[in-house]
């Protein structure tokens, strides 16, 4: 199956990153949210990200209007009905996913398919919610989409064969790099970086040394182009606090606990840049 129309559920960071990364290949989106505001603000990111690309010479004025008029947006998925796939981009919690989910599955025709773009919860499980598990797989991609490489297309108990290479055909198709994962907690990358994340957040929580000290540690010392604190603000504060907790619920493991200081930051909310403040500062 070809993909020429895709539909963005969220215009938040990864969904207003993936509506960009799907109209510079050339393919028609529709980006949808809750809100006008959530929209608005999605498109200024796209906006902001191509006026930066055209600045720096990568990009033609032309090229940057053709992708920006690509782009249509709604607050309803059904005016996204005619999709080839579907992409939900939605905050991690499982009712929000489970809602679009089952809406896709009523509005979308039988022979697309749905896809989530979870960093961690389970692509077996959201599938139940679509009514045609065989055409649902995870595409996963990392912040920030547009200069990420890395997608992870995670197979789930019934995707099918197709609907993997459909999924691994639209990732190259954005420009990007795409591995096949098994459906596990965290899948590949996650659960190996957000494990040292949160030592780093215990590392600080114990003294053993400041921000900058720890994030230069991790730069310097196993060439890391960001440091795991600072990684962690990007993300969202409220995000890698999610994701550990499924690490810890779903592999059963102690060793994947939260750090408190972790939780008391989320509880202050110090979510990091989307807050204006978490390990660090931000104006």
């Amino acid at each position: 199956m070809s993909v020429k129309n895709v539909l963005v559920a969220g215009a938040g960071q990864m969904g207003a990153g993936i509506a960009q990364v799907a109209a510079q290949a050339g393919l028609e989106v529709v980006m949808t949210d809750v809100a006008d505001e959530f929209i608005a603000r999605g498109i200024k990111t796209i906006e902001k990200n191509l006026a930066r690309q055209v600045e720096k010479g990568r990009l033609e004025a032309a090229d940057r209007d053709a992708a920006l008029a690509r782009i249509s947006t709604s607050l309803k998925i059904e005016d996204g009905g005619d999709a080839d796939l579907f992409i939900e981009a939605a905050p991690e919690a499982i009712e929000i996913k489970q809602n679009l989910l089952e809406a896709a599955g009523r509005v979308l025709r039988p022979e697309a398919i749905l896809a989530t773009n979870t960093s961690s919860l389970s692509v077996t499980k959201l599938a139940t919610f679509t009514g045609r598990p065989d055409r649902f797989v995870g595409i996963h991609f990392f912040n920030p989409v547009p200069a990420m490489a890395l997608v992870e297309v995670v197979r789930g108990l019934e995707t099918s064969d197709a609907t993997v290479a459909t999924a691994r055909a639209f990732a190259e198709r954005v420009g990007k790099s795409p591995i096949t994962v098994a459906d596990s907690p965290g899948f590949v990358a996650n659960r190996i970086l957000f494990p040292m994340i949160n030592e780093a957040i215990f590392a600080l929580q114990e003294g053993v040394a400041g921000p900058e000290e720890i994030d230069q540690g991790m730069k310097l010392g196993a060439n890391h182009p960001m440091g795991p604190l600072a990684l962690a603000d990007l993300v969202g504060l409220d995000t890698t606090l999610a994701v550990i907790e499924t690490l810890q619920r779903d592999l059963g493991d102690p060793k994947y606990r939260p750090c408190p200081l972790l939780r008391r930051y989320v509880a202050a909310g110090k979510l990091g840049r989307k807050s204006g403040a978490g390990f660090y500062t931000y104006s």
